[in-house]
């Protein structure tokens, strides 16, 4: 347990794991698992039982955030770029908001933007300096398999119902989150949302080597993301249409 309260600027080298390894393929299962038990129960749950579930999730991420907040703290290892800017922890925020008070934009916004970035995070996580018996390598699979598993829970539920025509106003929240972002970044030297560059083992890297900028890569990803998500949203919404104009018997 030498190296659980360690971080990635102080932990020795060689102790971590590898993207698709033993570890990272047993988080990978234990979010699989976990989003479909939630589903399940989600889906068998009354209004008033899934309103607690959407608060016990709210309750679990910011004990989460806090948890990591004083193991860093208490072994003086809170830095600017553990402030709550990256993508995924503000949506720890978005997610709250949305069960106070559901809405169709901040559901969407949690279906186009949260699930893609948390799953994108689970599969290519940029923690992998940290081994398994580390407070920050518990902390950063945990909070994201939480942050995909929300919206795809309530998703399965029918309680986010993904419209296509919100994709724009999606983007366009997600582009006023990084403009400020983006100055805190140059006043803290930091990385967030990867606006100043793509760290290792992340896909922005490929375009950063290519077209030496992986900035690009966030507008080329967005395509395929998008439609991967609303594509069976388009197919249930053409079945739709047609059942309601064949003619009835």
């Amino acid at each position: 347990m030498d190296y659980f309260y360690e971080t990635v600027e102080t932990i020795t080298e060689g102790v971590g794991f590898s993207h698709f390894d033993t570890c990272h393929f047993i988080w990978l299962a234990g979010f699989i698992l976990f989003t479909c038990l939630c589903c399940i129960l989600y889906k068998k749950s009354s209004p008033n039982r899934r309103k607690t579930i959407r608060w016990i999730f709210v309750a679990m991420l910011f004990a989460n955030e806090l948890y990591k907040i004083i193991g860093l703290v208490a072994y003086d290892n809170y830095i600017p770029k553990y402030l709550p800017l990256q993508l995924c922890s503000i949506n720890i925020f978005v997610i709250a908001a949305h069960a106070f008070k559901p809405s169709k934009a901040i559901g969407n916004f949690l279906y186009a933007i949260c699930i893609p970035g948390a799953l994108a995070a689970l599969v290519f996580p940029s923690w992998t300096e940290l081994p398994a018996y580390n407070f920050m390598h518990i902390h950063s699979f945990t909070i994201h398999i939480m942050l995909a598993a929300y919206p795809i829970m309530l998703t399965a539920g029918g309680d986010i119902k993904p419209n296509i025509g919100q994709i724009p106003k999606c983007l366009a929240l997600l582009v006023g989150m990084a403009i400020p972002v983006y100055f805190v970044n140059l006043m803290f030297d930091t990385n967030f949302m990867f606006l100043m560059q793509a760290d290792v083992g992340n896909p922005l890297m490929w375009f950063e080597n290519a077209f030496g900028n992986h900035l690009i890569g966030y507008p080329i990803l967005a395509i395929p993301i998008l439609i991967v998500l609303y594509f069976p949203v388009w197919i249930n919404n053409r079945k739709k249409l047609a059942t309601y104009a064949s003619p009835q018997c």
